[in-house]
Parts: structure tokens; sequence; C-alpha cells
């Protein structure tokens, strides 16, 4: 049975390589996700723009540019002297990144996007970056 006789219009299906119906489906997809997978999503375009790598790409022992959104800062002692922590997400893992011998660096605050780049090590299995090089992005 042809479209026409099913009394389907022709060119309703007919537009474009998803058959014209793209728009329906990221609607549908958008109201299917969570607010969290979809906040993931939106980073990911951006931490791309910025020409970052994903974190989940970085490797242990070299150096990556990385880019996201800070979650959590906390002041954590390590040996005795200050260092500040820092979360960065940028939707497809998690990176801290480590100041050693600060308790405070202005602009470093929960919900900030930031830009780093420096050398990535692994310590109890998580990504670490210490005294990266940053950049302050718009946000927060």
């Amino acid at each position: 049975m042809d479209e026409v006789s099913a009394g389907v219009p022709p060119e309703t299906g007919s537009a474009g390589p998803d058959g014209g119906r793209g728009g329906l489906r990221r609607f549908l997809r958008r109201m299917a996700s969570s607010k969290a997978e979809l906040e993931a999503e939106e980073l990911q375009k951006t931490t791309g723009d910025e020409g970052a790598t994903p974190i989940t790409a970085c490797g242990a022992r070299k150096r990556h540019c990385v880019a996201g959104t800070l979650r959590t800062v906390t002041l954590r002692p390590r040996g005795g002297a200050p260092a500040l922590e820092a979360e960065l997400y940028d939707g497809t893992d998690v990176i801290n990144l480590v100041w050693l011998g600060r308790r405070r660096i202005a602009g470093i605050d929960p919900g900030r996007r930031l830009r780093a780049e420096g050398l990535v090590s692994l310590q109890d299995g998580r990504k670490v970056m210490f005294n990266p090089r940053y950049e302050l992005r718009g946000g927060s």
C-alpha cells in the first residue's frame, strides 16, 4: 500500500534523513532525560568548543587541558600545609584540581566554569592535577 492510498500525504515522513521527525525525537529525548543528563550533555558540548580534552580521555602522567564546571571547593591540609581542592566536572568524568599551599583563590568557587592545564596523575584511582594553570570562564 503506498502512502497516498493509506491516507498519508506523500511529503510526510520523507523530509530529511530522519524522516522529518528529528525535532520531535529531540524534544521527546529531552523530556525523558534527567536534568543531570542534560547538563552533562551541555558541558560536553562546551568543553569541545574550548578545545579541551574530555576528562574521561585524560591519561595519567600526561599533560592535558580540561574544562568544565567546579562542583566543590574545599580546604584540605596535605602534609601539614594548606591545600585548596576543587572538583572539576565536564560531563564525562571528574578530576580533582589541587593548589598546594593555598587557602583561597579568588574566583575559584562552586558553579564556576574553568579551564585548567597541567599534568594528570592518579591518586587512589582518581584523576588529580596539582597546581594547574587555570583560566576562569563565564559562570556563577
